[in-house]
């Protein structure tokens, strides 16, 4: 794979991220980015001359959701992986609102001025890591900081607010539907802002698990309040996981009255894209990249 930067190539010695992973020929560079509260641990690969690509994991996911799809970018791309706050190496004793939107977003900016200060970056989210993409995403200026944006699994959530009011202000059976889908989509999330759910997720031995749980409950009036006006002026690409059992349509196309300019794409795959099909999500980022530098070059 890669057509964008032929020339730029990756190491090709297999070594191990702090974490304890083994990505075979890639190289990876790791370093902090203080935040306060919390120091964000983040691992870098691929030649920091090439084009760079910032990919944001969810749930309870650390940066290691994002190795298998490393691989087949990091020989035409700098790549960009961190741990986000609470999660991995980027441990934090925080209370639940240091994990509200605007703080996530702006760690993901201070990342982003850190390892590329003189030029945007392309960002690619899943899961949570898209929700707080979104966020910083829709941040006044940020298509100074920001080229491209590829969302898997995770809509903004100020425009599924503004969907879900105005499909209640205008009902039709359509709009009815798309909202009792996502719903019922959604039912597992009051279990996981209640306090039942650090004891039983913690019965499973996943420090990262009930470390997340503060994204659900900083977060959890969140499409409950009056929406923000959140517009993208940066170019989107929503990879639409049709087999993913969180995420309707219907949440998704909440955004195409927000963005300057939004592509999607279905794919026959479920959440665990990025480990299930690193070479789809792969190629479907690349491709996008390439297109937006083109015309971004022209």
């Amino acid at each position: 794979m890669g057509r964008l930067t032929s020339g730029h190539r990756a190491g090709v010695t297999s070594t191990q991220t702090p974490a304890g992973t083994t990505t075979p020929e890639v190289r990876w560079r790791e370093s902090t980015v203080p935040r306060g509260d919390v120091d964000l641990a983040v691992f870098e690969a691929g030649d920091p001359d090439a084009p760079s690509v910032v990919m944001v994991h969810g749930w309870p996911d650390t940066h290691r959701v994002w190795l298998p799809v490393a691989e087949h970018l990091a020989s035409v791309l700098h790549v960009v992986v961190y741990d986000t706050r609470g999660q991995g190496a980027s441990r934090t004793d925080a209370p639940d609102q240091a994990f509200a939107l605007p703080h996530l977003a702006a760690d993901l900016l201070a990342v982003i001025d850190e390892v590329c200060p003189s030029r945007p970056v392309h960002l690619v989210g899943h899961d949570w890591g898209s929700v707080q993409a979104w966020e910083a995403v829709c941040e006044p200026g940020a298509e100074r900081r920001i080229a491209s944006f590829t969302s898997m699994s995770g809509p903004n959530l100020d425009h599924v607010a503004a969907w879900l009011r105005d499909s209640l202000r205008r009902p039709s059976p359509a709009r009815l539907a798309g909202v009792v889908a996502q719903a019922a989509s959604s039912a597992y999330v009051p279990f996981l802002v209640s306090p039942l759910a650090p004891p039983v997720l913690g019965a499973l031995g996943d420090r990262d698990m009930v470390s997340g749980l503060r994204y659900y409950r900083g977060n959890a009036l969140r499409v409950a309040r009056p929406p923000r006006e959140r517009r993208a002026r940066v170019p989107v690409l929503q990879l639409a996981l049709a087999r993913d059992p969180a995420i309707r349509l219907a949440a998704l196309e909440a955004s195409d009255a927000w963005c300057d300019h939004l592509e999607r794409r279905r794919l026959p795959l479920g959440h665990s894209a990025p480990v299930a099909a690193p070479d789809v999500v792969a190629a479907e980022v690349l491709g996008f990249i390439e297109s937006v530098e083109g015309t971004r070059g022209r």
